[in-house]
């Protein structure tokens, strides 16, 4: 398969769209070059606004523009703007329920080099607690490219984490998506794996291990964190032995915690979370980490064969 960063398809899809739509604005924060916003920049400098290294002025700029018809994208390292900026996300844009998309990029541990400051491992569990505000983790960049165009005929707030390193292509050039509804990769019926983001594509290589050995494996790519596909999830309750759900995130308030949340409130079923633990995180590149925490195929593999077997 190959590879293809989603924050590059994300501003080369953004940069196209503005040519044609006047009111399609872009705020960044000292971040052009983690953006990849350089060429929308160049393009369109009379929409671009760099508001420095002040997330919450970004944030509220953005929130600014859009009331007055803008269509704008706040764009910046997730890390920051999901945690300096999280009073205005609350209060300018899903309070006020502005017309702002929030790009974080290089989400979760793809600083890892640069320690807990620079990790983004809070940023679903802080957002899926506010209202009015979609979340989606693309796991590939035909997925970046649909839901940028999608984010650009919307008038509702939303965020989208993407992480910054090139990952593989999933789907075709002309996959379409239901944008709240789950994607089925893969079928199977006895085990699900619940993916997002940069894990959809170890999820899918850990069936393919998985099937290997006898054991028919469903995969859905959960891409909108919220609102949630309740309907996929019950389905995977109801339809497999288990569940085992994958993500870049912290196991506190993240997918994990989300399908647990579901499953025991309307089909209780044995659910497996991997996720990075509650703990200080070790320092490293993005791929040491997957390996240390166990975010790998074979992790993943073995994971669900255990939790069948129990």
């Amino acid at each position: 398969m190959s590879k293809v960063s989603c924050r590059t398809v994300f501003t080369s899809t953004i940069e196209a769209i503005a040519a044609n739509d006047e009111t399609i604005y872009m705020v960044c924060t000292d971040s052009r070059g983690s953006v990849t916003s350089g060429g929308f920049a160049k393009q369109y400098p009379g929409r671009f606004i760099e508001a420095g290294i002040a997330e919450q002025n970004a944030i509220s700029i953005a929130a600014g523009l859009s009331t007055t018809g803008k269509n704008v994208f706040v764009a910046g390292p997730a890390c920051f703007l999901s945690a300096r900026g999280y009073e205005q996300i609350k209060t300018d844009i899903a309070y006020n329920q502005t017309n702002v998309k929030i790009i974080g990029v290089s989400a979760g541990v793809s600083y890892g080099p640069l320690g807990g400051t620079h990790t983004t491992l809070h940023d679903f569990a802080g957002l899926r607690a506010l209202p009015n505000i979609e979340i989606f983790a693309p796991s590939d960049g035909v997925q970046a490219a649909f839901i940028t165009r999608y984010l650009a005929k919307s008038k509702s707030p939303a965020y989208m984490r993407m992480g910054r390193g090139d990952v593989d292509t999933i789907y075709g050039e002309n996959e379409t998506f239901d944008i709240h509804k789950a994607k089925m990769v893969k079928d199977g019926t006895d085990v699900t794996l619940i993916a997002c983001g940069e894990m959809v594509s170890p999820a899918i290589k850990a069936a393919e291990k998985l099937e290997k050995e006898g054991i028919s494996t469903r995969v859905l790519d959960m891409f909108c964190i919220k609102p949630p596909d309740i309907a996929a999830i019950l389905d995977a309750a109801t339809q497999t032995k288990a569940i085992v759900t994958i993500e870049e995130h912290s196991v506190s308030g993240g997918l994990g915690e989300l399908v647990c949340a579901i499953t025991a409130q309307f089909h209780p079923t044995k659910v497996r979370v991997m996720a990075f633990p509650d703990e200080e995180y070790k320092v490293g590149k993005n791929h040491e980490l997957f390996e240390y925490y166990g975010l790998t195929p074979g992790g993943i593999a073995q994971a669900a064969k255990n939790i069948i077997s129990e």
